[in-house]
């Protein structure tokens, strides 16, 4: 069995460009968030998909830099640049992870992981019912279901979203949720604005040095002392890519 970690990435972005390069401790955002899929237990393979774009060379170098795999693709239809990425390597699962999250945990991503085989699923999250901090996002679905998605999906934000057909479509595909004993969803941990980044600058500032990994459960005990610390981006919506997405959505 091959579990293969789809890393999507560009450096496009509307509300914060270049924000997969920007720096925390000494690395940028981008490397972080490979090192911390990479140490998932589950996982046995980690590559960066992204655009076809003259910008997206940057993202090139860096994933050369640490010896990591890189595949190019459409920058719009994701769908497609993540279903072209896995037929190259041939897993029978892919666990998807965006690059707007630096403080993905390594062990959220195993329990999805471990919830997912354990049920046979052909999708598996966190998201469906959200209990998870935004920034704490994993999915995993076989190689068959993204096969069929990418075959049938047909509106723009099913193409430009990966997922969102699959989850559309609880008939045809045995789906299944993690919940957190907490429901954490109000916490803000990803990167999409500059507030996000002064955010979780601060985090990385505190937690890093002590643990270069550290979890859930650190953040939560620094915030629990520093309450003060998420107001800096407490006041943004939740998906706000997705929901822009569905109003301008088409085939």
């Amino acid at each position: 069995m091959k579990i293969l970690g789809i890393i999507q990435a560009r450096m496009s972005s509307t509300r914060l460009p270049g924000k997969v390069l920007l720096d925390l401790e000494g690395k940028c955002v981008l490397e972080h968030v490979i090192n911390r899929v990479n140490s998932a237990k589950m996982i046995d393979d980690v590559i960066v998909a992204t655009t076809i774009k003259k910008e997206d060379l940057q993202i090139l170098k860096i994933c050369n830099s640490i010896g990591i795999k890189v595949f190019c693709g459409s920058e719009e239809n994701v769908l497609d640049r993540y279903y072209q990425a896995a037929k190259l390597f041939n897993p029978e699962h892919i666990v998807r992870i965006t690059s707007d999250c630096p403080m993905i945990d390594p062990k959220v991503i195993d329990k999805v992981i471990n919830l997912h085989l354990k049920e046979k699923a052909d999708y598996t999250t966190n998201v469906i019912t959200e209990t998870f901090p935004d920034g704490e996002d994993v999915e995993i679905f076989t190689f068959e279901t993204l096969n069929k998605a990418w075959r049938n999906a047909k509106l723009l934000s099913e193409r430009e979203h990966v997922t969102p057909y699959i989850k559309k479509h609880p008939k045809i595909f045995k789906i299944r949720n993690l919940e957190n004993d907490k429901n954490l969803s109000n916490k803000r941990w990803t990167l999409d604005n500059p507030e996000d980044y002064e955010f979780i600058k601060v985090i990385y500032k505190n937690l890093y040095v002590k643990n270069h990994l550290f979890g859930v459960e650190e953040i939560l005990d620094f915030l629990n002392r520093n309450p003060d610390v998420e107001r800096i981006n407490e006041h943004i919506k939740r998906n706000e890519g997705y929901l822009k997405s569905l109003k301008n959505d088409k085939v």
